[in-house]
């Protein structure tokens, strides 16, 4: 008799599990983040944050105005990249964004660094900037993007920019989680006392590979190299 209710039991298990994956998007038009509040621990610890009430959801809710104000690009690199999630724009959650301002002074740079949760689409404001990537494959893909050009960097792969223009750079970002997380390889690999000679070693090699695509590549040409072309960084 048992062995007659299990085929059952099996059936019943999966139409369940269709019925969650059914119902896997967002269940409401709108789920502003119910932050907590400064000084109060949160108590409920779930993969994302809770909603606010319906009753308490207004159009501020919507807008931010995190990335109106450049960063400070006087602290590492003469760069300076700000990321805003759900947690500091309540309209984002759930919809799996975030979006990000990179600020670049003349000759800034931004490490290699990538996303484990997100892949970024990376939009040049202002200015002349070399972005890439690297793939899995020790190969570097990189261009020189002016104002208005767009870059995609894949999801989990280390990617760069640096300003390549005689003037400051500003670009906008958006990445498709609303937590995208943050792995830098500086902190990782390089010794605190030696960032800057690090940093001064690929800001050279950067140039010299800009250099090259501006007077020999096509405008919207992606260059395909090895890693064996920082042979002195790795």
């Amino acid at each position: 008799m048992h062995s007659s209710w299990f085929p059952l039991s099996i059936f019943f298990l999966l139409s369940m599990i269709k019925l969650c994956l059914a119902d896997c998007d967002n269940l409401q038009d709108t789920c502003p983040a119910a932050t907590t509040p400064p000084g109060k621990k949160q108590a409920v610890f779930i993969n994302g944050l809770p909603c606010k009430h319906p009753t308490t959801i207004s159009a501020p809710d919507f807008k931010s105005s995190e990335l109106i104000n450049p960063g400070a690009t006087d602290i590492f690199a003469r760069s300076s990249v700000k990321i805003v999630t759900a947690a500091d724009f309540p309209g984002l959650n759930t919809l799996g964004l975030s979006i990000a301002r990179t600020d670049l002074e003349l000759d800034g740079l931004v490490m290699p660094h990538s996303h484990p949760r997100a892949t970024e689409m990376f939009f040049v404001k202002k200015g002349i900037v070399l972005a890439g990537f690297i793939d899995t494959k020790s190969n570097v893909f990189q261009n020189v993007l002016k104002e208005g050009d767009v870059i995609v960097f894949p999801r989990g792969l280390l990617h760069f920019c640096f300003n390549t223009g005689f003037d400051d750079a500003i670009v906008f970002s958006v990445l498709n989680s609303q937590n995208p997380g943050v792995v830098g390889i500086s902190g990782a690999f390089f010794e605190p006392d030696h960032n800057f000679e690090i940093m001064g070693k690929l800001a050279k090699r950067l140039i010299s590979f800009s250099k090259r695509d501006l007077l020999e590549n096509q405008p919207n040409y992606y260059q395909n190299v090895t890693m064996l072309k920082f042979p002195s960084l790795f």
